[in-house]
């Protein structure tokens, strides 16, 4: 339908109720506000990507956190009875520590910040914190909404709920510092899920799209879209297999590594820009 032209013609149809009217004017309001909304998320980067490795990686994993520090890839993985913190060494993939959570929880991100791991739990309203060495399970605390992912900036931990809201804690005391509203364009991004901290900016993998973010950790606002679509073949595919979700930066070696739920392979991606810019899906 072009809106446009039914918009202007509207008052040559004298058998057009009034109501129907008003349902064509706000047709037309929308469909307006959409084409202002991709306008604005056009002027964004995207980018898109070239596969340099890829490491093997247990379809057991479903991935809900994941993290390198030094040459440890820590990995959190979701589902009630099957959640667990993992510990590898990278690239070999030899598994060092591994811990169960309870069956009642449900993993979710997780973050590594100086001696202590921290592990968000999806609907308990938990975040377990852990001795990095020895992964014992040393306090348990509260979060007053679900948990998703986890990442920290160096002085605060970073989560999200699979809202557009990003909340900062104070891991001294897990008070809540401050609460972010992403937005995209001039509206908020909702489904915000597996966070990572890269080079100063908040990386977030959007939930069921095959697209990150790049957010902007003063002002809320995505500065960048990561086109990944077509990462895992179609043919690796299996019936357990989900959506793509983890992050990991390499510091030590400047490498960006992206895996999925269930999925067989960690990806280490060199980015390039596109010329002509995509919304989020």
């Amino acid at each position: 339908m072009n809106t446009n032209v039914a918009l202007r013609n509207w008052r040559s149809y004298p058998i057009v109720s009034r109501r129907v009217r008003k349902i064509m004017l706000a047709v037309a309001a929308v469909h307006m506000l959409l084409a202002a909304q991709f306008i604005f998320a056009a002027e964004l980067q995207r980018y898109g990507y070239e596969v340099l490795e890829r490491v093997a990686h247990s379809r057991d994993n479903f991935v809900q956190g994941l993290q390198i520090v030094d040459q440890t890839l820590y990995v959190s993985t979701g589902l009630y009875g099957e959640s667990r913190l993992l510990a590898y060494d990278f690239p070999a993939m030899t598994l060092k520590q591994e811990q169960k959570l309870s069956p009642e929880l449900f993993g979710e991100g997780v973050s590594r910040l100086g001696d202590r791991i921290y592990q968000l739990t999806w609907r308990a309203g938990q975040l377990l914190e852990y001795d990095a060495r020895s992964f014992q399970h040393l306090h348990t605390h509260r979060i007053a909404t679900q948990g998703w992912g986890l990442t920290h900036n160096g002085s605060e931990l970073i989560y999200s709920d699979g809202s557009h809201q990003l909340y900062f804690l104070d891991p001294s005391d897990m008070s809540l510092k401050e609460t972010l509203t992403v937005t995209l364009g001039s509206r908020p991004l909702p489904r915000l899920n597996e966070l990572e901290w890269i080079n100063g900016e908040i990386w977030a993998n959007v939930w069921q799209s095959n697209q990150l973010v790049r957010i902007n950790p003063d002002s809320g606002e995505v500065t960048a879209i990561i086109d990944l679509r077509g990462l895992l073949d179609p043919a690796e595919r299996e019936p357990g297999t989900d959506v793509l979700n983890g992050i990991a930066w390499d510091a030590q070696n400047s490498a960006l590594w992206i895996t999925g739920k269930r999925w067989p392979w960690l990806y280490k991606l060199r980015l390039h820009a596109l010329p002509l810019p995509l919304p989020v899906q």
